[in-house]
């Protein structure tokens, strides 16, 4: 067996938008051996959507559907220059887009990343969560998100159309991309509150610029119920693609117990 200067169990790409910090924070907490992670960022305007819809007369919904389609062209660059690296895993850093209409949406949108990669494995935060409500067997959820309705109304579409009870969605309506990542504690908290309920299974938190592993974990224990941060689910379903089977404690039951 060949010895590498640099141990080699898995590389995982990770494509994130430009004005994500959430990511990288999340992904620091998970040293484990042979694995790293790879960030590849695409370009995102520096603009509050508030300015946006106060230049333009559109609403805050409008607004942010053309953030996404300005997305969408700049994910293939990112991509090319992770692919480059030889990874051999790709992880999506960004949730909205494999929510976005739904289950074909989201089938549609798997494709287009995939013209650009190839057979190399790829993980979305759509397709992970998916996966890791499997795993604990939940019926019904709730979900919190940083998103405008718009982007609530496609995440409900998505969980509903994969056979999901979506009992709460409650969108914290950020004013822009960067200010995701500046959601307060107290907010997070009041969130779970408004949307837990003895007929919730899960809770469900998208938006991957909000990072809730310092909170979630904790509130499992008192809410005895699992709760799933989308950058958790995505860097569990990455690791498991990669065959990397390790148990992480203290970062939630989903890395401790599948």
């Amino acid at each position: 067996m060949d010895n590498y200067q640099i141990a080699r169990r898995a590389q995982i790409g990770v494509v994130i938008p430009s004005t994500n910090t959430g990511v990288e924070y999340d992904l620091q907490k998970f040293a484990l051996d042979g694995v790293t992670w790879h960030p590849s960022r695409f370009w995102i305007e520096l603009r509050n959507w508030s300015d946006e819809v106060e230049a333009t007369g559109d609403d805050t919904n409008t607004v942010f559907e053309r953030f996404l389609e300005i997305m969408r062209g700049e994910i293939p660059i990112a991509l090319r220059n992770v692919i480059s690296a030889k990874v051999n895993h790709i992880m999506l850093g960004m949730s909205a887009e494999t929510f976005w209409g739904g289950l074909e949406g989201s089938a549609q949108f798997e494709r287009g990343v995939r013209e650009h990669i190839g057979d190399v494995g790829l993980t979305t935060g759509a397709a992970a969560t998916r996966e890791a409500l499997e795993c604990f067997g939940a019926k019904s959820l709730s979900v919190i998100t940083p998103y405008p309705p718009v982007g609530d109304d496609n995440v409900r579409q998505y969980f509903e159309e994969i056979g999901f009870t979506v009992k709460h969605v409650r969108g914290l309506n950020r004013p822009s991309a960067t200010a995701i990542a500046e959601t307060s504690i107290r907010e997070v908290l009041a969130a779970v509150r408004e949307v837990d309920g003895d007929d919730v299974d899960a809770i469900v938190q998208c938006g991957t610029n909000l990072s809730t592993v310092d909170l979630f974990p904790t509130l499992e224990h008192q809410l005895e119920k699992p709760l799933i941060p989308i950058n958790i689910a995505t860097v569990w379903h990455a690791l498991r693609a990669c065959g990397i089977a390790d148990k992480v404690s203290g970062k939630g039951r989903l890395l401790e117990e599948f």
